[in-house]
């Protein structure tokens, strides 16, 4: 665990590296100088999961990869006194986001975006979001704790929503629902802050972090409204690791094992049967 003063310095720094990426545009993060992608599921606080993948991107010896993580916090692995400790995978993404500032991206899931709305998120009647803040305090102390959980909500706010590759994948938390998407305006993605409507049910950011539909009717109307041929999504748990719940469509899932992430070239058309084949899993 890094001391809490240092940690303070990292985010800072990892906060204006995620605002400065090149190819940021509004809350939309189009690749730039990208080969392949490793993009990984929900990964919820699994720190071992999280390895492997950052072993299998190499990052230093592929300066063309980009790494991209996913929803990283309210996982289930505990403190001695009960709080969360996945606050660890985000002084994880700092770290990297410092050393690695052009490859490694993060997008938030519902659960950042509770977080930092301050929805409480309730499982088997344990409310995450408490238990999340427990955590940051138990692990840095009543003095930094406070200002060490003010930094994580300044960077859930400030990372891009939607990943956009060279190739027309799309990467983002999940799918607006069908009976959004006919009024769904796109173009708040691409605004460089949030309305309030933006984050309320219904909204473009809510919107596109909490839906849950998989058909393949809904896919292709996001698509057409984005421009693009492929989704890679998360937010939907699955068994094996992933899921392919339509033609246009993967749904990874990084929070337990087997975990499924894609290891994806990005500099050549992929049909969705190509973009299957590049999947991976942790067993």
């Amino acid at each position: 665990m890094p001391a809490p003063d240092r940690m303070l310095i990292h985010l800072r720094q990892a906060i204006a590296l995620v605002r400065a990426t090149p190819g940021r545009r509004g809350h939309i993060l189009q690749l730039p100088d990208c080969s392949e992608a490793l993009v990984a599921g929900d990964l919820h606080g699994h720190i071992p999961n999280f390895q492997v993948m950052l072993r299998e991107a190499d990052l230093a010896s592929h300066p063309r990869r980009h790494l991209i993580l996913q929803e990283l916090i309210h996982g289930k692995f505990r403190y001695p006194q009960g709080g969360d400790k996945s606050h660890q995978l985000v002084d994880l993404f700092a770290a990297l986001k410092n050393q690695f500032p052009r490859q490694v991206h993060y997008i938030p899931g519902n659960h950042e975006l509770a977080q930092w709305t301050n929805r409480p998120v309730i499982k088997a009647d344990e409310n995450l979001n408490a238990l999340f803040q427990e955590g940051v305090t138990e692990a840095y102390g009543k003095e930094y704790g406070p200002r060490i959980y003010a930094i994580y909500l300044e960077l859930f706010q400030s990372l891009p929503v939607l990943v956009r590759t060279p190739n027309r994948v799309v990467i983002c938390h999940s799918i607006p629902g069908g009976t959004v998407l006919p009024t769904y305006n796109s173009a708040r993605l691409e605004t460089d802050s949030y309305e309030p409507a933006d984050l309320q049910p219904g909204g473009a950011i809510h919107a596109l972090l909490w839906g849950r539909d998989k058909s393949a009717a809904t896919a292709e109307t996001f698509l057409e409204k984005l421009n693009a041929d492929l989704i890679v999504s998360g937010h939907i748990a699955c068994e094996t690791g992933f899921d392919a719940p339509n033609h246009r469509q993967i749904i990874i899932d990084c929070a337990e094992c087997p975990a499924g992430y894609l290891l994806i070239p990005t500099d050549r058309p992929l049909t969705h049967q190509e973009l299957v084949g590049c999947l991976r899993t942790i067993p």
